[in-house]
């Protein structure tokens, strides 16, 4: 049976749960949320999430919200992403600290910078906002300096988390020439087979 994930491009927490879908082999399908025009907020998605928000994973008779519990239900049904035994805690730290030091910052600061007509993005918001995005960055280039991968020899959830919102275009503050190892670690993430960008593996909710 075919997964559902409902999801819109925009939503770089949509991304990691897609992203880990796609590249741990899922059959699974993007439903389209019409975010933009209120979807998520309407009574009939909320009748599939009360929390009114994506990702959304309906896999035969479960359904699961928040990317990084989608992201763990990939790793429990497939095996993989999630490291060595002695690495789950691990793992789940980074997808921890990306909910709430990274993604939680670069997912409002990008849509107050790109998704809000000009004259009401509020420029002390956004200043503050991309202060606290670059000391995240910092941790995150400190940490990889040296290493492939943010724990372990290989890929896992923890990078398919952080990495989410670093690969949209739309400016946020964030330019990969400043970070060198996040630079080098997603060029690694976006060679692996099977790599997608999030405006190819699902469909955006505004015109490009």
């Amino acid at each position: 049976m075919t997964a559902k994930l409902y999801c819109f491009g925009e939503s770089g927490n949509a991304y990691k749960a897609a992203l880990t879908l796609e590249l741990a082999g899922v059959d699974w399908e993007p439903v389209f949320v019409d975010f933009f025009n209120g979807e998520a907020r309407a009574e009939p998605f909320k009748q599939i999430n009360a929390m009114g928000e994506v990702p959304v994973l309906v896999d035969g008779d479960l359904t699961l919200t928040q990317s990084g519990v989608i992201q763990q239900y990939v790793v429990d049904t497939t095996g993989k992403f999630g490291g060595a035994p002695e690495d789950k805690y691990d793992v789940m730290r980074w997808v921890l600290w990306d909910n709430h030091k990274m993604s939680s910052q670069a997912g409002p600061l990008r849509f107050l910078m790109n998704f809000l007509p000009e004259d009401k993005r509020p420029q002390e918001v956004i200043k503050f906002m991309q202060g606290r995005l670059n000391a995240a960055y910092a941790v995150l280039d400190g940490h990889l300096r040296g290493r492939d991968w943010i724990v372990g020899d290989g890929m896992t959830a923890a990078d398919l988390s952080c990495c989410s919102y670093l690969f949209y275009d739309e400016p946020f503050g964030f330019d990969r020439a400043d970070w060198p190892n996040i630079d080098a670690w997603l060029t690694r993430i976006s060679e692996v087979p099977g790599w997608k960008h999030p405006y190819d593996l699902m469909q955006r909710g505004l015109p490009a």
